[in-house]
């Protein structure tokens, strides 16, 4: 592909990121799910379109061409919520495991009861604050500026509402779960679209994974106990990556067909993440920081898909426009030009940048029962 036409396709994908960014039937880990009873009374979560459940359809007009419009939310809710899939996502899926409800996003929770939990996520948000896009000349990329500490500025005057007193609020979040991500993904997704190279991007990791654990820490300060720090996800099997960014020859590829330097790159990140994270435990050895492994949970099905039901396969989008992934930047899925699958469960990619609901009760599956979440979180 040349560059140009790189160039042309690259604001297609940002609309498509708008939601995001960075994949058998699998044990039910919601609604009636095999998880054990916990005692979580109540669940917070922050994050990008990974998590959002529907703030950024309040927040940005510009997304109602996309998560607002069918076929997003076909699959569970029937009609479109805001969430960045067919379906619903992992945090939908860790809700109902641990007998809550689904949390209500923050932006549309005016009026409501919001004691058992809410959701701060934002789709296209990012670790870091504008500042940090203007330095390195991406500024112009943002399509938000609701970063991951608005997010916890958010928490934090709500926090009064929910609890009260020190004491009280000390007792409340003892028995609370909080989910600090996933996000990082759209602070090198916007660097790549204003042409940053992976090396350029290298530089940034110690600072964007910085400000996740920065963000933990600032939760473990004003009482979280329990909290769930996810890594990013393999963007080397995303099609919107393959699509944009092929490489020159059958070796750039994996056996999975993911191309191998982003996803090295992901794995680099999410390196740097635990060790900043392993530092937070020694300083707080209170807290149960656990790491969610989302690369290698997404990985295991992008590696054996049949093994869980994607006979399509883990790289081919359920809903696009054509291509070799079904991903077309001038036929995104929601816009004129693409078509939706008629069996999304057969597919873990769902749109070229976002899984199913199928993939993502995979990954929640994963990390609630099996072995991609350390320390254990049940």
């Amino acid at each position: 592909m040349a560059a140009s036409d790189k160039h042309m396709l690259l604001p297609a994908l940002a609309a498509a990121l708008l939601c995001f960014c960075a994949l058998a039937p699998v044990a039910q880990c919601g609604g009636g799910g095999a998880a054990p009873p916990q005692n979580y009374t109540s669940m917070f979560s922050f994050g990008d379109s990974l998590t959002d459940t529907g703030n950024l359809l309040v927040s940005s007009p510009l997304s109602n061409h996309i998560v607002g419009r069918y076929p997003y939310g076909i699959t569970y809710f029937h009609r479109p919520t805001g969430r960045c899939s067919d379906g619903r996502l992992v945090v939908d899926f860790l809700a109902q495991a641990f007998g809550l409800p689904l949390l209500p996003p923050y932006l549309q929770s005016k009026g409501k009861d919001l004691r058992r939990g809410v959701n701060f996520a934002v789709g296209g948000a990012t670790a870091m604050d504008p500042p940090f896009f203007q330095e390195i000349g991406a500024s112009d990329k943002l399509w938000t500026n609701l970063s991951l500490s608005v997010q916890l500025g958010w928490f934090e005057q709500l926090k009064p509402l929910l609890c009260g007193s020190p004491k009280k609020c000390k007792e409340y979040f003892s028995k609370s779960l909080f989910l600090v991500g996933e996000i990082g993904g759209n602070d090198y997704n916007y660097a790549f679209f204003k042409g940053k190279t992976l090396d350029d991007a290298k530089t940034y990791v110690p600072t964007v994974a910085g400000a996740v654990t920065d963000a933990t820490e600032r939760l473990i300060r004003a009482g979280a106990t329990h909290l769930v720090v996810p890594g990013n996800l393999p963007m080397g099997c995303s099609s919107a990556y393959l699509t944009l960014h092929p490489g020159r020859n059958g070796t750039d590829y994996d056996a999975a067909g993911c191309l191998k330097t982003y996803n090295d790159f992901a794995q680099h990140h999410n390196a740097v993440l635990q060790q900043k994270l392993q530092v937070l435990r020694a300083k707080y050895p209170q807290a149960r920081i656990m790491y969610a492994d989302y690369y290698g949970a997404a990985m295991s099905f992008a590696k054996n898909p049949k093994q869980f039901g994607f006979t399509q396969g883990p790289l081919r989008t359920c809903c696009g426009g054509g291509g070799p992934y079904n991903f077309n930047p001038k036929a995104s899925c929601g816009v004129r030009g693409s078509s939706v699958c008629t069996d999304p469960s057969a597919y873990a990619n769902w749109d070229g940048v976002h899984l199913t609901e199928a993939a993502y009760h995979a990954i929640a599956d994963s990390i609630l029962n099996g072995p991609y979440t350390s320390p254990r979180l049940l």
